[in-house]
């Protein structure tokens, strides 16, 4: 049986990929992330996914980097980013996965306690709903760390941030610039 995962980035996959396979799943990893800026990292995280699921023998669909569309959406209301990001993206995974007759799908950002899981779990509901599949909610943050560790000891890039420019700032902007 086969699982649709949106997946941000290869490090997040790792977990989430060794449960489900040994529950039996063939894991089909979806990347979907119009969040994602600038387009070198957008394309640095495609690349380590790339050679990830190429190493692992996982299928890999990729869908279009529509960033304009994200700025669009989020520039009005950025108090709310966080939720659009969440529907868009679990929206778009759960009308990949009826395309690709898929019937069921998750997501990796429930790998991550920097996530909101709340907000993902009702994202990921409504767009069950919608597009007539299931979506599997599970907290899989206790595997981070071995995520971490993995990732670090294969040499996989692993990005510093959640990945829109907004989540950058907040990283690292403390308020003032070195000089």
């Amino acid at each position: 049986m086969k699982i649709l995962v949106h997946t941000c980035c290869a490090p997040c996959l790792i977990y989430p990929y060794g449960i489900l396979s040994r529950r039996g799943y063939e894991v089909v990893a979806f990347y979907y992330n119009p969040n994602i800026h600038p387009f070198r990292e957008y394309q640095r995280r495609y690349s380590t996914l790339a050679d990830y699921c190429e190493k692992e023998g996982i299928e890999l669909e990729v869908g279009p980097y529509e960033m304009e569309r994200y700025f669009q959406e989020v520039l009005p209301n950025l108090s709310e980013r966080c939720d659009y990001c969440y529907r868009t993206r679990l929206s778009m995974t759960a009308k990949k996965a009826r395309e690709l007759r898929i019937g069921e799908f998750t997501t990796t950002i429930l790998s991550s306690p920097y996530q909101n899981l709340d907000l993902a779990r009702k994202a990921g509901t409504e767009a069950a709903i919608e597009y007539g599949v299931l979506f599997l909610f599970e907290d899989m943050t206790d595997g981070y760390r071995e995520s971490v560790r993995i990732s670090r000891e294969s040499g996989m890039y692993r990005q510093p941030y959640c990945g829109c420019v907004f989540s950058e700032k907040e990283r690292y902007y403390k308020g003032y610039l070195p000089r």
